[in-house]
């Protein structure tokens, strides 16, 4: 048996659901996407090894497949030294309101991130940069954006740096987004009424949008290291059209595995520290997605 637990955004949620499954013995995976939730969920482990359940949480899109493409990168050197992660989403994303309110929620506080072998604090939606996405989305602006990879990555590989960064398109959206991060009061952005007034706002304007940029996503999972005693870069990178679409490719991959009893690992694991990158393309490969390669890259993305 197996729970999954989607009823975002995980900001406001507590683990009793993740508690009540260890209790009960039924394994368990989540979409949360919240640093604060995922730092109360691993503080189970122990319990959920002593009663023998699998619980994986992060499982969507991002985090979720972008901490497998950031594992696969990893994988391709001996002494890995960065990772860099960036997330680009179409509109709404396909997602209704959950994209928006996340995204507002996510604008509140300074958050630590892994820099130079050191905890530092960084402004949210601050320090653009312009990535270069697998094509059709092209050069694309992100920010800083508070995730639980910033928590989960740095004890997972031994990195200097890890840096996790959002942005929207069509372009306009960062620029709004950037100006309500820091121009707004923040007792505004800690208004719930506030930012869900935002919420509604931003999503009536997707309505409109989304006819013209669609609801897709694109990641891309640069790690930069040494192999063979040379320094190099790979990236690991997917593309879908459907950002809710995928986020249940995502879970229901990881989900899939777990009932028909391939992957068994009892405690509370991110997803780079449960599934292997051989499972990974296993699941991407059963869901439709193909592999192209490039130079010092891979690409994901549907058949169809």
């Amino acid at each position: 048996s197996l729970v999954i637990h989607c009823a975002g955004p995980f900001h406001y949620r507590d683990t009793n659901v993740l508690k009540i499954c260890i209790e009960a013995g039924i394994n368990y995976i989540d979409i949360s996407d919240y640093r604060g939730f995922t730092h109360k969920a691993l503080e189970y482990s122990e319990a959920a090894k002593q009663a023998g359940v699998t619980a994986i949480i992060n499982t969507g899109i991002f985090p979720g497949i972008s901490n497998s493409l950031a594992r696969q990168s990893v994988e391709q050197f001996d002494e890995p030294e960065e990772i860099h992660l960036s997330y680009v989403v179409g509109g709404s994303g396909g997602a209704g309101l959950t994209v928006m309110r996340t995204t507002f929620l996510g604008l509140q506080n300074p958050f630590e991130v892994w820099k130079n072998n050191k905890w530092e604090f960084v402004k949210p939606y601050s320090d653009r940069q312009v990535i270069k996405f697998p094509s059709p989305y092209g050069k694309i602006g992100v920010y800083w954006f508070d995730m639980p990879e910033c928590l989960t990555l740095p004890t997972s590989f031994p990195v200097q740096t890890v840096t996790t960064k959002f942005g929207s398109f069509p372009d306009f959206y960062n620029h709004l987004t950037w100006m309500t991060a820091h121009l707004f009061p923040v007792s505004w952005l800690k208004n719930l009424g506030v930012v869900e007034f935002l919420s509604q706002v931003s999503y009536k304007m997707t309505q409109f949008t989304d006819k013209y940029s669609g609801t897709g996503v694109a990641i891309k999972a640069k790690v930069i290291g040494k192999k063979s005693g040379e320094k190099a870069d790979f990236c690991s990178s997917i593309i879908h059209k459907d950002t809710a679409t995928v986020t249940g490719i995502g879970a229901g991959g990881i989900g899939e595995l777990i009932l028909s009893g391939k992957l068994k690992k009892p405690g509370v694991w991110s997803v780079e520290n449960s599934l292997s990158t051989e499972l990974f393309e296993r699941v991407m490969q059963s869901r439709g997605f193909v592999k192209s390669y490039g130079d010092k890259s891979v690409v994901y993305q549907p058949l169809n």
